[in-house]
């Protein structure tokens, strides 16, 4: 790409910033309707279907922004991983994201949960080792160079770390709710399922005020490069 490498991947980097931040808010204002019991099981459904696909895009957005954010960090010499590391990177990256779009397309199904359950695993790995990494660089000891103008980048690695917990407990929810509706659909609407659908849903709003905080100061970060 040459002298537009930067400016594309950039763009790439905002654009996945926007669909996971719209994506969760997305998410967020139709869940209110999935847990509303005074709502026909139908309708109720297709509020579901709709934060599905609506999540699928911020999902694709949290996982493009790790090897576009390596790419760039090794760009402008902050992360000194590139060639074949880095196509590394970009390679099991797409994997990610290949997993995730197949445990969407699979949702509904026992093969779907099993696909989503794969991709959380992939986030039990992915966490501590960003975490480790982020932590250790701005203490001075790499693999991400740190020094004074350069610690902006180990920080916005770990706010992203930090992102991925938050975002994996909001998967333990939308997965809940996949398992749930499934068992209303064979069962009928209960108390108590309803109550854990109410119950879920008070959790996942206080975790998403929290994730939205966290994207911004992720963006700002990545903006400003001031620390």
């Amino acid at each position: 790409m040459g002298a537009y490498e930067i400016p594309i991947l950039r763009w790439i980097h905002i654009l996945a910033m926007v669909y996971w931040l719209g994506g969760e808010w997305g998410v967020f204002q139709t869940s209110r309707y999935i847990i509303n019991s005074n709502l026909p099981m139908d309708e109720r459904r297709r509020h579901m279907e709709t934060a599905y696909r609506i999540d699928i895009l911020a999902r694709t957005g949290i996982i493009l922004l790790l090897p576009l954010g390596l790419h760039l960090g090794n760009l402008w010499g902050v992360q000194p991983y590139g060639g074949g590391i880095l196509a590394l990177f970009w390679g099991l990256s797409l994997a990610w994201l290949a997993l995730c779009w197949s445990a969407f397309i699979y949702r509904e199904t026992d093969t779907g949960i099993r696909l989503t359950k794969l991709d959380e695993r992939v986030r039990f790995v992915l966490i501590p080792l960003l975490l480790a990494s982020s932590i250790s660089s701005l203490m001075g000891f790499g693999p991400f160079n740190a020094d004074e103008g350069q610690r902006w980048y180990s920080t916005k690695i770990l706010l992203y770390s930090l992102l991925l917990v938050l975002g994996l407990k909001l998967r333990f929810i939308m997965r809940e709710w996949t398992t749930l509706f499934r068992k209303i659909a064979v069962e009928g609407s209960t108390p108590a399922v309803e109550d854990q659908l109410a119950r879920s849903l008070r959790i996942g709003r206080g975790i998403a005020y929290c994730y939205w905080v966290g994207i911004a100061s992720v963006a700002f970060f990545g903006a400003t490069k001031i620390y």
